[in-house]
């Protein structure tokens, strides 16, 4: 898509003349820019590709009236102050501002401590950031360092790890909700009840079943409302799980367990015959995070099938043996997952590393080339 992007757009934007105006802005901060009257817009994407998106006006105001009528918790007329955390700001957030609906963009770029003032000052009502950023707002708040009461919290651009919802729900005393968006469209939103349900009435999606049971799937999208970057039968390389009872909410929408973040990140593990198996990330995730309490952080990390490092992290009033008995409830249950699947067990390379972000999303279970 973005090979062909010139060709494929229908307002006759060259990707050249976009992509240097979308890193212009990302140089500037400056995100008001359009060409010919359209916004630019630069996404990196969970994979870390950068991709352009084009968006019309008659298309950003559609997409605003959309997000408001799906995320806001009352009425449209009620006055609401909106704090969003993101990598670069953008006309296609902004459209829906008038004098009942305030908005304030605070830099994922810029130290935390310089938006902690300003965040308070601005008591939202409604905050949006990634879970990286909530997590460190969470800490904020059980330090006193904010008492921000926002009627409702949403986690937005990376995958929602139970873990660090867990600690952001306990530091705000309230439920994380999630925004499902991407540079292809506005896929799914949380209901009432905290179901993430896809946005069928907006966009058409197709599932691509990754299992036998159909449980696990990867969404095609297609928008017959977007015509400035048409939107057909693109594939994305998220893993969707669906909920396997209906939500209380009673929304005949898909409702989904969980986004378990990039086929990517499958893991492979290598049976008798040293053939790779692969499993969702998942199995990984629920190995780990259901081995204690204390635990705070970790990180897994695959560049070769059958082996992994894994970086764990204690809270500081952990006992001092609570790191050692993770560990080995990590292993019997990982132990126990390769003989579920005849598999070889798995070699552990055990780490206290956490490499920093640098602006890249947050992911805690990532197959790459090479470990870093």
């Amino acid at each position: 898509m973005m090979e062909n992007f010139s060709a494929l757009n229908t307002v006759g934007i060259d990707r050249d003349r976009a992509l240097a105006l979308a890193l212009e802005s990302e140089r500037s901060r400056d995100f008001t820019p359009t060409l010919n009257g359209v916004t630019v817009g630069l996404s990196s994407g969970t994979s870390g590709n950068r991709g352009l998106f084009l968006v019309s006006d008659s298309e950003r105001a559609r997409h605003a009236g959309t997000i408001l009528g799906k995320i806001l918790p009352n009425s449209i007329l009620s006055k609401n102050r909106v704090a969003f955390f993101m990598r670069a700001n953008s006309n296609l957030y902004t459209a829906s501002r008038s004098s009942r609906l305030k908005f304030e963009f605070f830099d994922l770029l810029a130290p935390i401590e310089s938006h902690l003032k300003r965040l308070q000052g601005f008591r939202p009502t409604l905050l949006f950031a990634p879970p990286s950023m909530l997590i460190r707002l969470a800490e904020a708040q059980a330090s006193a360092k904010i008492t921000i009461r926002p009627i409702r919290i949403f986690s937005i651009a990376e995958t929602l790890d139970p873990l660090d919802q867990k600690k952001i729900e306990s530091a705000f005393d309230q439920k994380v909700h999630q925004v499902y968006q991407c540079t292809e469209g506005f896929l799914g939103a949380t209901c009432a009840e905290g179901t993430i349900h896809l946005n069928e009435d907006c966009v058409h999606i197709e599932p691509e079943w990754l299992d036998e049971s159909r449980t696990k799937f990867m969404p095609i999208i297609t928008d017959f409302s977007r015509t400035s970057q048409p939107i057909l039968r693109y594939r994305l390389n998220d893993i969707l799980t669906v909920r396997p009872t209906p939500c209380p909410c009673g929304s005949s929408f898909l409702a989904l367990e969980a986004i378990e973040g990039r086929a990517d990140d499958m893991i492979d593990f290598v049976d008798s015959k040293n053939q790779t198996v692969a499993v969702f990330p998942d199995f990984i995730r629920r190995a780990i995070i259901s081995a204690s309490d204390w635990l705070e952080e970790y990180l897994v990390r695959q560049s070769v099938p059958g082996k992994l490092q894994i970086s764990l992290q204690c809270r500081k009033s952990a006992p001092p043996q609570a790191r050692a008995e993770i560990g080995k409830h990590v292993e019997n249950e990982l132990l126990s997952l390769a003989r579920l699947l005849h598999a070889q067990p798995l070699e552990i390379e055990w780490s206290d590393e956490f490499p920093p972000l640098a602006g890249k999303k947050l992911r805690r279970i990532v197959r790459m080339t090479e470990l870093s």
